[in-house]
């Protein structure tokens, strides 16, 4: 499948956006969320970007106050994801302006949206920044 999830935190540890590609109940997320977080903000900036974590591997990057973490299968490529999350914060910059933990808490849908374009089933679909955003241009011309 490759992509397992992918979550955004801010540096209190704070979800503030989460997509899972394979089922968990809520509680399985909490606690997954709750160790990985705590995992990956205990690291420091000299540390590389890969954790392992139960049977994921843990890609994570941080951009100003966000973390963006993706857990993928053990066999996929690492630098391939940090590349995505690089991709996913471009593309919410080009739309929000410089994108922040506020944008992300008052437009939610947008980045789910923008999400959703690019993964589909774990896997990544769409790269192309433009194809990515036209649709949401769309949506905000017709509100």
């Amino acid at each position: 499948m490759g992509i397992r999830f992918v979550l955004m935190v801010n540096k209190q540890g704070q979800t503030r956006l989460a997509q899972y590609y394979e089922y968990l109940t809520l509680e399985e997320r909490r606690a997954l969320e709750a160790e990985i977080v705590r995992k990956c903000l205990a690291r420091n900036e000299h540390q590389c970007s890969f954790v392992e974590h139960r049977n994921y591997k843990i890609v994570y990057r941080r951009y100003a106050s966000l973390f963006f973490l993706v857990g993928v299968d053990e066999n996929e490529n690492e630098l391939a994801i940090l590349e995505f999350i690089h991709l996913l914060v471009e593309t919410m910059d080009r739309h929000f302006g410089n994108v922040c933990e506020l944008d992300i808490m008052f437009h939610l849908e947008k980045a789910h949206f923008m999400l959703e374009e690019m993964v589909m089933n774990g896997c990544i679909v769409e790269t192309s920044k433009s194809n990515i955003l036209t649709p949401i241009q769309l949506m905000d011309k017709m509100s």
